[in-house]
């Protein structure tokens, strides 16, 4: 939940530069799909396929308890406070009001792109819920773990928190980040939502409502499901979504019509 991102090369690079400031003329054009990032995607979910595959058949890891106990070591009530508030996000009713919200304000400031972005990332959930129809891993019920009391209402792989996290809460951190007119607010957007995301599996892990490999499936298919959102997003921005050659006030200025630019001047 959170490796982090340098400048450099390749696909993480252009990840990095969609936080930097944007040039006078807008958005940067694309005129293709970036095929290392949707390779990664591939990669993260064949992963996850092959981890939901040995968690059917072997449900009980002597790595998942042994990690689960050393977390469950670090007994201190101001760590208890933290993992139970990093969790927090992830349970009803707030798990689906503030999502909700999120769309809906999006949708109502008329940024139809991204709520229907949005509402992809969210629908990361369903992919959660088939995995823990099909695989039915039971939840950690080990005499050495101590489970928080929580509603927990289905089976264990994998973790839909840790999912939704990465996939919805850091697709809506991206898009927000990349809005933001400063630097600094972009950095703070980033680093805020890269360390929720971080913390949300080992919380999860601490609190004993899910096993190590629940959590690393859920990282898999989140990343897998947000880096793809994002690359949908940038190509799309690259090619003049429809949306924002309709409103000339969401055009650069060098790309309106000569009448327009003379009137708005």
């Amino acid at each position: 939940m959170g490796d982090r991102v340098g400048p450099g090369t390749g696909w993480q690079a252009e990840l990095v530069e969609t936080m930097m400031p944007r040039t006078a003329g807008g958005s940067r054009p694309a005129s293709s799909l970036p095929v290392a990032p949707l390779l990664y995607s591939l990669l993260a979910f064949i992963l996850y396929l092959a981890l939901a595959r040995r968690v059917r058949r072997q449900p009980e890891s002597s790595l998942d308890l042994a990690v689960t106990l050393r977390l469950q070591r670090l007994d201190h009530p101001l760590l208890s406070r933290l993992m139970s508030w990093v969790s927090w996000l992830g349970f009803r009713p707030q798990s689906l009001i503030l999502p909700g919200l999120v769309v809906g304000c999006s949708w109502i400031m008329r940024r139809r792109l991204e709520s229907l972005l949005l509402f992809l990332a969210w629908m990361a959930s369903l992919g959660s819920f088939v995995t823990k129809l099909l695989i039915r891993r039971p939840r950690p019920r080990h005499p050495l773990v101590r489970v928080t009391l929580a509603k927990l209402r289905d089976t264990s792989y994998p973790s839909g928190h840790t999912l939704h996290y990465t996939a919805f809460w850091g697709m809506a951190a991206y898009l927000a980040a990349s809005a933001a007119p400063w630097r600094p607010l972009r950095r703070l957007i980033a680093s805020a939502a890269a360390t929720l995301i971080a913390l949300v599996g080992p919380s999860r892990i601490y609190l004993g409502h899910h096993w190590l490999t629940d959590v690393l499936g859920s990282y898999l298919l989140g990343s897998a499901w947000l880096v793809g959102l994002i690359s949908l997003h940038r190509w799309l921005r690259g090619r003049r979504w429809p949306e924002e050659l309709a409103s000339p006030a969401a055009m650069p200025e060098r790309a309106r019509p000569a009448a327009l630019v003379r009137r708005s001047s």
